[in-house]
């Protein structure tokens, strides 16, 4: 309590002299038009500068939250997007007196991760992810990003799973020219995590550098039309009938963070479907 006495009489003659100017501003400001204008002016000023300078800093830390609902937005409008050119491939397929549609199903769902664990340098590369069965993951589901093809899920935890992915040469995927009905398989040939090859292409294929290299859709696993990459160059094949094609893949795997698994509702039905059919050429053997 001294000190701090002495403290107040030290520097009574400043506390004065601020309450003065204090008092002086206060009339000057409130009695002069002018100088009240130009008071208020100036703290409109600094307050903005205030506030912008707090609204810059909160959406900063509001990113993450900002960039999942894009990423959810995003996939979401990619489903439908083949959702709706499922249903207008049924539909092409109706006989021509079919009037009616029956009511729509949605084949394909996602659900969103987060990349945890990711080599691109390794012979044999895999992803790790932050979902799991507990989030509806399951093995031989399909992994992308907003970019395009990533991989697909190979072994499945509790809270997380592992992602073969396409920079591993264990991983095949059959792909085909946009726009053509002409397929190959697309493999890593482990050079460098920018290019894959898609093989056996059928030599009299047309197609020009730069055309664009999407999914067949001849899987359970990937819906058709998902971008994989573009033509970089031709390359030779050992088989005259057949040539390869260097593909600059879309998927950045160095900047890998938000992926999405796709989910075919189907895949279990598919999949049955293709057990009978190998058991039924068995059974004619």
């Amino acid at each position: 309590m001294k000190n701090l006495i002495n403290f107040i009489i030290k520097y009574f003659s400043w506390f004065v002299f601020i309450f003065y100017v204090a008092i002086s501003c206060m009339l000057l400001f409130r009695n002069n038009p002018y100088q009240h204008h130009v008071y208020l002016t100036s703290a409109n000023s600094i307050c903005s500068a205030v506030y912008g300078t707090i609204n810059n800093v909160t959406s900063y830390f509001h990113l993450h939250e900002i960039n999942e609902d894009l990423h959810n937005r995003n996939a979401m409008l990619e489903m439908e997007v083949i959702n709706l050119r499922n249903e207008l491939e049924s539909v092409k397929l109706m006989l021509p007196d079919t009037t009616t549609i029956a009511g729509t199903n949605h084949d394909f769902e996602f659900i969103l991760a987060h990349v945890i664990s990711n080599s691109i340098s390794q012979p044999q590369n895999y992803i790790t992810i932050n979902r799991g069965s507990a989030d509806g993951i399951a093995p031989e589901m399909g992994v992308v990003d907003q970019n395009g093809v990533v991989g697909i899920v190979n072994v499945v935890g509790p809270h997380s799973a592992r992602v073969i992915s396409l920079l591993n040469p264990m991983f095949r995927l059959s792909c085909k020219v946009k726009g053509s009905n002409f397929f190959g398989s697309l493999v890593w040939d482990g050079k460098d995590a920018r290019h894959a090859l898609l093989e056996e292409m059928p030599r009299h294929v047309k197609f020009e550098k730069g055309d664009t290299i999407v999914t067949s859709g001849y899987s359970s696993v990937f819906p058709e039309g998902l971008i994989v990459g573009t033509i970089v160059e031709q390359l030779k094949d050992m088989n005259d009938n057949f040539f390869s094609l260097r593909v600059a893949l879309s998927t950045d795997f160095t900047q890998l963070s938000t992926v999405r698994a796709i989910k075919n509702n189907r895949q279990a039905e598919l999949q049955q479907l293709e057990e009978e059919k190998a058991s039924g050429k068995e059974a004619k053997k």
